[in-house]
C-alpha cells in the first residue's frame, strides 16, 4: 500500500506541475483532471472513500465541466478556432493518458488484491467528517466560505462590462 501511495503522490505532483507550466488552457485542464484523480486515490488509500468519491464527483466532474463551459463561452472567433485546431493534436493526450493509466492500474490492484494493509486502514464514515468539519474546524470552514465568496464577487466585478457613457 505504501508504494501505491507514493506513486499516486508523484503523479499528483507531476500533473499539478504540468497544469502550472502549460500554455494551452485545454492541456492544463486535462492535467488538472489527472491531478484530482490522483488526490482521490490518495484519499482512498488513507481510508476516506467518501472523500475520494466527493473528489471525483465534485471536482473532477462538476468543476471541470464548469471550466470547459467557460472555455466554450470564451469563443474568440476564427483565429481562436485555427489556433485550437493546431493545439488539439492526438499527441496532447499521451501525457495525461499515461498518468491516468498508471492510476487505473493502481486502483485495480487495490480493489482486486484486497491487501491486508488496505483492509486494516480505519475507514472514516461521512458522519465523522461532518462532525469534525463543523465542530473544531468550524471557523476554518467559514473563513474558506468567505474567501470563496470574495473571489466570486471579485470575478464578477472584473468580468462585467462597463456601461458606455453617452456624450
Amino acid at each position: 500500500m505504501e508504494i501505491t501511495f507514493y506513486i499516486a503522490a508523484i503523479i499528483a505532483v507531476v500533473s499539478t506541475a504540468m497544469v502550472i507550466t502549460r500554455l494551452n488552457a485545454i492541456h492544463a485542464l486535462l492535467y488538472l483532471i489527472v491531478s484530482l484523480l490522483a488526490v482521490a486515490l490518495i484519499f482512498f488509500l488513507l481510508g476516506a472513500p467518501f472523500a475520494a468519491a466527493l473528489e471525483v464527483i465534485i471536482y473532477a466532474g462538476a468543476i471541470m465541466v464548469l471550466f470547459v463551459f467557460v472555455m466554450m463561452m470564451l469563443n474568440l472567433g476564427e483565429e481562436a478556432v485555427a489556433q485550437e485546431n493546431r493545439w488539439l493534436t492526438p499527441s496532447m493526450w499521451i501525457g495525461p493518458g499515461i498518468l491516468s493509466f498508471v492510476l487505473l492500474i493502481e486502483l485495480v490492484y487495490l480493489l482486486v488484491a484486497e491487501s491486508s494493509a488496505l483492509s486494516s486502514t480505519k475507514m472514516i464514515p461521512p458522519q465523522q467528517v461532518g462532525i469534525t468539519l463543523f465542530g473544531p474546524y468550524l471557523l476554518a470552514v467559514e473563513l474558506a466560505a468567505m474567501l470563496l465568496l470574495a473571489g466570486l464577487v471579485g470575478a464578477y466585478h472584473l468580468g462585467r462590462e462597463e456601461p458606455e457613457e453617452e456624450s
